[in-house]
């Protein structure tokens, strides 16, 4: 896609201003136009930003026909620096044209995360009725108190846009939420509750190893209603990015997650997000869950949300992550963007067991992108595009598929007793940061295995086991692209779609 004239423009004006991003990167003996999105490890179905850093998926809505994300960005340069809101937008949550950056740092610190809702009912008084507002909640991150050894350097703020999101005016009452002189405390996820006949907006907050519960009546004044941090939770790292959303059981019981991303801690190092089932009412999340559950298994999706004011007619709970990992992100070999968004998934429970267990799987609209569809047979199947999607059929206890080129680098995927795993180790470059170089594990507890669904980009595969019941995504950057695929343990026939670029 095209990038706009508008955001051309800011992209050159930040190439010029910081030394630190050229315009060219060059990689082996090619040359690679900054903003083409045809740099090498470029990612072709998924969302990346034009140049520079970007983290945390922020403010995703869905409003008038599209979905708009926003995200963490620094403008400046390709490592994390004073943050802003990127914005994109998208009709099918596939294909995404570039938007100005939405909300920039003020006096009151840089723009942390948060989200982004639509007050229909001009709650709020930012709009009218005839024109109510988008509101966007996020956290105001105060360096110059911060480096003063300050504590109560957090903060949250609001910004409203009446012209369906396209520029954002921010509240002039801001913050809306002081510090309670406590260092983590941020990334707002609001979304509208209605319990036992009462509306109002509810805020789930990440304060250091918890998760506070906050209500409002109108996005402007809050009220702390409870905490949330069981004892046998993982707390290896500060909690983040919470989001509390109903989703309802197979049974039809209608029962409430609660993401939680902590970082460091997750199951395979680094960053990994957790979630717990159970119920909300109004005041305070409770759940008879007693272990650690994890949305994704893989190194590779962090800090992921939903979006709000999906139509109920939709009927569906949409999820994004950041497709990278706090361990490596900064030096990823990358040179004029850094990071990418996971595929979008949609979240849905499914019984294992006597638990209730959170599916995460691609969404529909990806199959836009299919250009051909193949069934592939036999142990040896070469590779003729770089942009593929794999279903494929187990019928060994074990299997392996295992991607190769001829210059021996080798991505492997496989079941090995009750565990699926993917293992890097020699799947290119990995030298750039110690441990990179890994073989990531999932239990699959009671979990029969059915179909492997394989998504591979230029630099990333994300594996997804029975309509996303088990999800595992990693970043992989092969010198050279796969050239062959190798089956052991599938069945004869299996099927291969190749996919086109969205950009």
């Amino acid at each position: 896609m095209v990038l706009n004239n508008q955001v051309f423009v800011l992209f050159l004006i930040s190439l010029i201003g910081f030394s630190c991003t050229s315009q060219v990167e060059k990689t082996g003996d090619m040359a690679y136009e900054a903003g083409t999105y045809k740099e090498k490890y470029r990612p072709q179905f998924h969302f990346s930003p034009p140049a520079n850093w970007m983290n945390d998926p922020n403010g995703m809505v869905y409003h008038k026909g599209e979905y708009h994300l926003f995200y963490q960005y620094y403008p400046d340069s390709n490592v994390w620096g004073p943050m802003h809101w990127g914005h994109a937008v998208s009709k099918n949550l596939v294909e995404w044209e570039n938007l100005p950056i939405a909300i920039t740092p003020d006096s009151l610190g840089w723009i942390f995360s948060g989200s982004a809702v639509f007050d229909s009912e001009n709650s709020s008084g930012l709009g009218t009725a005839e024109k109510p507002p988008l509101v966007a909640i996020y956290t105001y991150h105060d360096n110059v108190k911060g480096d003063a050894g300050r504590i109560d350097f957090q903060t949250q703020g609001i910004a409203y846009s009446l012209d369906d999101g396209v520029t954002w005016d921010k509240f002039n009452g801001n913050p809306v939420l002081a510090n309670p002189g406590i260092k983590d405390f941020r990334d707002p996820k609001v979304t509208k509750v209605e319990v036992e006949g009462k509306t109002q907006w509810i805020m789930s907050l990440a304060v250091k190893d918890k998760i506070s519960f906050y209500s409002s009546p109108n996005l402007l004044e809050w009220t702390h209603e409870s905490d949330f941090n069981p004892d046998w939770a993982a707390y290896g790292g500060v909690w983040e990015c919470p989001d509390l959303f109903p989703l309802p059981s197979p049974g039809g019981e209608q029962k409430w997650i609660l993401l939680v991303s902590i970082n460091p801690g997750g199951p395979n190092g680094g960053s990994a997000t957790q979630y717990f089932v159970g119920d909300f009412d109004g005041e305070t999340f409770t759940t008879g869950q007693k272990e650690v559950k994890w949305l994704d298994h893989g190194t590779d999706n962090y800090a992921g949300v939903t979006w709000s004011n999906v139509p109920t007619s939709d009927g569906r709970k949409l999820f994004i992550g950041w497709m990278s990992n706090w361990n490596y992100a900064q030096v990823v070999p990358t040179e004029v963007w850094r990071s990418a968004m996971t595929l979008p998934r949609t979240l849905s429970l499914y019984m294992e067991g006597e638990e209730l267990w959170l599916a995460s799987n691609p969404v529909k609209e990806l199959e836009q992108l299919r250009e051909q569809s193949l069934t592939i047979e036999g142990k040896k199947i070469a590779l003729e595009n770089e942009l593929l999607e794999f279903s494929l059929q187990p019928k060994a206890d074990d299997f392996l598929a295992t991607f190769e080129n001829e210059f021996g680098e080798i991505l492997l995927i496989g079941k090995n007793g009750d565990e699926l795993f993917i293992d890097r180790t020699n799947s290119g470059i990995t030298d750039f940061k110690d441990g990179f170089a890994s073989v990531m594990t999932a239990p699959l507890n009671e979990l029969k295995i059915n179909e492997l669904k394989i998504l591979l980009d230029r630099s990333s595969v994300e594996v997804f086991v029975n309509d996303g019941a088990l999800a595992m995504t990693a970043l992989v950057f092969p010198e050279h692209g796969y050239s062959d695929l190798l089956l052991d343990g599938f069945e004869a026939e299996n099927k291969l779609y190749s996919l086109k670029s969205i950009w």
